[in-house]
């Protein structure tokens, strides 16, 4: 016998207990239940457990905008996930979340106007069977159970030990050993300084470098609002606003004036590691700022390790792993006990859920991506994908107002479903996901064929633009939308 729930939230990481948060107090009407696949809560937070592991955005917009944060803009994993907790209790979400439930199929009836889910229970290996009015996808956007790593030839020659940071070894010991890390973003610069001091010597190898940006991990304004004992959630709203501010600024920068900005941020870098250092090569990217994203480097820590001799910095292409290491392309061998390969994630759009629509079987290429939230011809479904360019989590607050809208809509309409309609007759272009956004990590690039397609205008693309959508989302008119209703 099925369960019946008027939503359903798939994740409870941060987007999905930010979701669930917005719906328990603006529809407390509303039956749900999360169905999260792991132990406990957390998602990208609880699974990844390397060495430093720690926030790459500010704390400040991370956080969500109903929950003020009291600590340092840069946080630890542990720090996140005791935040995490603290909104589940005050929200008394515990009691909703179903831990072990890893959901393998929906399939929406067009007849009954609902979803049934197949979900499989890890404890007593059943496959129980719920059904929800409305599907909430909140599990994010690459696969939890293993990272991505190229197929470099020989790698099953080499002798020591090979981690990726999305699987790291609770009896992994890297004291006196030598380790090359692969990798220049965010993960890489997070492990790097944090293992550099018990290890004999730590290699950073990267095919080409990342742009960082260096500040202290601490926030004067909010410091100086804390002392005058301001209300914290004043505080929190005000600081928000202000590195809001200040990271469209640096945006719009990025986009119209990339060379200057290019400029500025490798002089940051270049001010940590002094000027006999080889900043053209190991510092200077070939893209332009925010073409992919800029990695935050709290007190500049990662330049800190450099410059003390602890670590090098290799840039160059592997063309094979001997027993011993890595031989590049220029012929240079590196040796190490361990190799750890930050080398980026797996996409998985909707947590590799089966989904299909009266027996037609939906994959998410095959569609267009409605405002990056719903996919055309997909009923009563909205899919969280973040930012990139700003935190994820503004994301997750503005699309929690909007679903929250969207459900009372056609609650006092007495209407059922909601799905987007590309125009009938229309000769549309389409692209990929993130063709034309100016955006093109490498993650996205290797995924694209798993994405969405991107359409015309503004409706049919992610924008990838919080400043925008801010304004936009809320006062979206439901009945002016290529949104269909029955």
């Amino acid at each position: 016998m099925s369960e019946h729930f008027d939503v359903l939230i798939v994740g409870a990481g941060i987007s999905g207990i930010g979701s669930a948060h917005h719906l328990s107090q603006q529809h407390p009407e509303k039956s749900f239940a999360i169905l999260e696949a792991h132990e406990s809560f957390g998602g990208t937070w609880l699974i990844h457990t390397y060495p430093g592991i720690r926030s790459d955005s500010d704390l400040f917009t991370f956080g969500y905008r109903f929950k003020p944060w009291a600590g340092p803009p840069i946080a630890s994993g542990q720090e996140i996930l005791t935040y995490l907790r603290e909104v589940i209790d005050e929200s008394g979400l515990g009691e909703k979340i179903r831990y072990g439930r890893r959901v393998k199929s929906a399939s929406w009836s067009s007849t009954k106007k609902i979803w049934t889910v197949e979900v499989a229970n890890a404890a007593t290996g059943a496959v129980e069977t719920m059904t929800t009015n409305f599907l909430w996808m909140c599990s994010g956007y690459y696969r939890h159970d293993a990272g991505y790593r190229p197929d470099w030839p020989g790698l099953e020659t080499y002798q020591g030990r090979v981690v990726h940071p999305q699987s790291w070894p609770a009896d992994l010991d890297l004291s006196d050993k030598r380790v090359i890390v692969i990798g220049s973003g965010a993960t890489a610069a997070t492990i790097v300084p944090s293992i550099a001091g018990r290890c004999a010597h730590v290699t950073m190898l990267q095919r080409s470098p990342t742009y960082f940006y260096i500040d202290s991990n601490r926030n004067e304004l909010a410091d100086t609002l804390r002392s005058l004992e301001v209300d914290p959630a004043w505080i929190h709203e005000i600081v928000r606003r202000k590195i809001l501010h200040d990271q469209k600024l640096l945006t719009d920068l990025a986009l119209g004036f990339p060379d200057e900005v290019k400029a500025h941020l490798i002089d940051g870098v270049r001010a940590q590691v002094g000027p006999e250092f080889d900043v053209a090569t190991h510092f200077t990217p070939r893209y332009a700022p925010w073409q992919q994203r800029i990695a935050f480097v709290p007190d500049g820590d990662l330049f800190k390790a450099v410059k003390s001799g602890k670590v090098d910095i290799v840039t160059d292409h592997i063309d094979r792993f001997t027993g011993r290491g890595v031989v590049l392309k220029s012929g240079r061998q590196l040796e190490a006990d361990v190799i750890i390969t930050a080398t980026g994630f797996n996409l998985a759009p909707l947590g590799d859920v089966a989904l299909d629509v009266d027996g037609e079987p939906v994959t998410p290429d095959r569609h267009v991506t409605w405002r990056g939230m719903m996919l055309s011809d997909v009923p009563n479904m909205v899919w969280v994908f973040g930012y990139f360019r700003a935190s994820w989590t503004l994301r997750v607050d503005l699309l929690g107002d909007f679903v929250c809208r969207l459900l009372t809509y056609m609650d006092e309409r007495g209407v059922r479903s909601v799905v987007p309609r590309l125009p009938e007759g229309a000769q549309m272009t389409l692209q990929s996901w993130s063709e034309g956004s100016q955006f093109a990590p490498g993650y996205l690039q290797r995924g694209a064929p798993l994405l969405p397609k991107r359409g015309e205008g503004p409706e049919w693309t992610h924008t990838q633009d919080y400043w925008s959508e801010q304004d936009e989302l809320p006062r979206l008119d439901f009945a002016q939308a290529p949104l269909r209703f029955a």
